[in-house]
């Protein structure tokens, strides 16, 4: 007995041990490779979210070389939020809309007409995220602005390769729409909203329902730090907020390259910008340019890079860039002036804010409707910040 206590206490020491070794090293990567902003409000916050997020890559990446799990398996386990009860205010139930998972949230308060709709599309790199991570946020939505809430649960990447995700909020929505009279929806006053790939998702479902005439025409479009193009990671928020959390640039290229092909092979040739051919950047220049980013976006540092060409090999394997239901950026402008009024958000320390600005240009000179709201403060991620106790940001909420 008293051998089995002895080896019981080595081995809960080394475990104990191991933990502080580990902590110890995400906080040195940390400090290390990252790099938090003057201008972020309640930096340490921002920090100890990150030494959260690389402790536990670094704990998925252990468990998987010993078999146990694999990485991505084991942070979509860690993200799960602690099952919400019931809400005073909103019936909450689990439906599918065709073959998709979705949750729907609905106010109990009786309304004298029909209420809005929102389609949401939850962010995580088309890799992460859940409709249990946005839970909070969809019901604060819903009850806040007396809305009817529709969370989807799509299908992520590596395991499902690109269109799944955008079939899927595709399907939902048309379904939604299909069905507004089940739940009490106005058929005028539906939205699609989401964050981060949620946003590139929700742009993408937008522009394929804006030329249909059998549905009824979505009422404006919500893009919450939106990603929108994969042409080019070296724009200018590219370029000065390349080690900002909670999105590396580094990681940004990876998640589209997660989502484009189960892998992350072409990587390098991606990030320097040598996986698009010259002809097709600059056919594309008109759109996706530093020359389109106001002046003022520069001013913590750009410098522009030399156009790289890229092998026949390269392209072959990456070429879906150039859809716009990848890259939503990319859409032609006789699709971008039927879209809907828009609300852009886009934080400054967030390597995709200048996708958001290209998208706001764009939209603009074709004469749809644009509100834009800039957080001077903010950063990649901090919308599903805005109820987490005492892991909350002012900008969040």
């Amino acid at each position: 007995m008293a051998v089995l206590l002895t080896v019981l206490v080595l081995f809960l020491g080394g475990f104990v041990a191991g933990f502080v070794l580990l902590v110890m090293g995400a906080i040195n990567f940390d400090f290390s490779n990252s790099e938090i902003p003057p201008g972020v409000n309640q930096p340490a916050k921002l920090r100890i979210m990150h030494i959260i997020l690389i402790s536990t890559a670094v704990v998925g990446k252990i468990l998987e070389n010993i078999g146990l799990c694999s990485q991505v398996g084991f942070v979509r386990y860690t993200q799960r939020r602690k099952i919400l009860g019931g809400d005073p205010k909103l019936f909450i139930k689990d439906l599918w809309f065709e073959k998709v998972p979705v949750r729907i949230y609905q106010p109990k308060a009786p309304s004298a007409s029909q209420r809005r709709g929102v389609m949401f599309f939850h962010g995580g790199g088309w890799v992460f995220g859940s409709i249990e991570t946005y839970e909070k946020l969809c019901r604060a939505i819903a009850r806040e602005s007396d809305t009817v809430v529709v969370s989807v649960e799509y299908r992520l990447a590596p395991e499902h390769k690109y269109p799944a995700a955008y079939e899927d909020c595709l399907n939902a929505t048309r379904h939604f729409l299909q069905n507004l009279e089940l739940y009490g929806v106005d058929p005028a006053r539906v939205t699609v909203c989401g964050d981060s790939a949620g946003g590139n998702l929700a742009a993408a479902v937008s522009q394929t329902l804006a030329g249909r005439s059998d549905l009824p025409k979505l009422r404006a479009q919500i893009l919450i730090c939106p990603g929108l193009q994969a042409l080019d990671f070296n724009l200018p928020s590219y370029q000065q907020n390349r080690g900002v959390p909670l999105l590396f640039r580094e990681r940004a290229a990876f998640y589209v390259l997660q989502y484009l092909n189960g892998n992350a092979a072409n990587l390098e040739e991606v990030l320097e910008g040598s996986h698009i051919p010259i002809d097709i950047k600059l056919n594309y220049k008109k759109w996706v340019s530093p020359d389109n980013i106001p002046e003022k976006f520069k001013v913590r540092g750009y410098k522009p890079c030399v156009l790289l060409d890229c092998t026949t090999e390269v392209f072959e394997k990456v070429k879906r860039f150039c859809e716009p239901n990848l890259c939503p950026l990319l859409a032609e402008d006789s699709i971008i002036q039927q879209l809907p009024e828009s609300f852009i958000l886009t934080c400054e320390y967030d390597v995709l804010r200048d996708d958001g600005l290209l998208y706001k240009k764009r939209l603009e000179d074709n004469g749809v409707r644009v509100t834009w709201y800039h957080l001077e403060d903010g950063f990649h991620g901090i919308i599903n910040s805005f109820d987490s106790d005492w892991l909350s940001f002012p900008s969040g909420k």
